[in-house]
């Protein structure tokens, strides 16, 4: 039996499962039908329902479509296509299923690298781009100690690419105090609103999903991303990030080296949040994103 889709209060949502590149997407749909459309991308351990406080806002103005990446929420979950260049392709061809050839995009963490590599790859069906809480590829710490200091935030990623994934996912008491533990202000998260997060990544037959998330990352994507793989990469869609400057993962070292670069990449550090940003400074987020998409910032 399907898990119902939550609430979004005051706003209006239509549920749709869309089909692109053999994967069942689920997409929450929501705004004025002539609204200009912003596509909204997750990050782990969340799904669709990450928006849900900023949506009120971005409803008024947008056409909204939030889908659950493969294997997160309430889309299916294949076995393999877990590296974030796949997550791109899947993000595209969602965008063509939805007829949709040019679109503003907010994101975050893992939804929001793989809107980078969109945004390197087919600039022109991004017309502008809001970053949340994660550093571009192209981003290196400047020094070896400052590597290696950025490797110890990732000693989790380590575990959760092993067979022990599945089994840390599954339990939702702990996946929860493991989220609140990079918040800054304690009622960023409902127990409820939680329990949206937490329970479907622990549905039977995901456990897969979130080992396979970070066994690719760390077996493939870091070393070549160690190797340079984007660092010549050129950005052209504008691009805003908005940094919770109290993450637990993500260093301000590599933000702060993808500053200097001329791209068209602007950075606001946030200094009260960790890096569940979208949950914790919700006005701040969508203030700025409207701002910042309307072309006025």
């Amino acid at each position: 039996m399907q898990r119902p889709f939550p609430v979004v209060e005051g706003v209006g949502i239509e549920h749709r499962m869309v089909q692109a590149r053999g994967v069942r997407f689920h997409v929450a749909v929501c705004g004025p039908p002539d609204g200009e459309p912003l596509l909204l991308l997750h990050g782990w351990p969340q799904n669709w329902f990450t928006w849900r406080k900023v949506l009120p806002a971005l409803s008024a103005q947008y056409r909204c479509y939030a889908p659950d990446l493969r294997g997160f929420g309430w889309s299916e979950a294949p076995a393999g296509g877990y590296d974030k260049e796949n997550l791109a392709s899947d993000m595209l061809a969602l965008l063509d299923a939805l007829e949709l050839d040019r679109v503003k995009l907010l994101a975050h963490d893992w939804g929001a690298w793989a809107g980078y590599l969109m945004a390197l790859r087919d600039p022109a069906r991004l017309e502008r781009y809001v970053a949340l809480n994660m550093a571009p590829p192209w981003a290196r710490d400047p020094s070896l100690v400052r590597t290696l200091l950025g490797a110890r935030r990732l000693l989790y990623q380590v575990v959760l690419a092993t067979r022990l994934g599945p089994r840390i996912v599954a339990n939702e008491r702990r996946m929860a105090q493991a989220i609140r533990a990079d918040n800054v202000h304690a009622d960023a998260f409902s127990d409820a609103d939680m329990a949206q997060f937490t329970g479907p990544l622990a549905e039977p037959g995901r456990g897969h999903v979130t080992r396979e998330i970070y066994r690719t990352f760390q077996r493939r994507e870091l070393p070549a991303l160690l190797r340079g793989q984007y660092a010549d990469a050129v950005l052209e869609v504008p691009t805003l990030l908005l940094f919770g400057r109290r993450d637990r993962v993500i260093s301000p070292h590599m933000v702060d080296a993808a500053e200097h670069r001329g791209d068209p990449l602007s950075i606001v550090r946030v200094a009260d949040s960790g890096h569940f940003i979208a949950d914790e400074r919700p006005d701040l987020v969508a203030d700025r994103t409207l701002d910042f998409l309307g072309g006025t910032a």
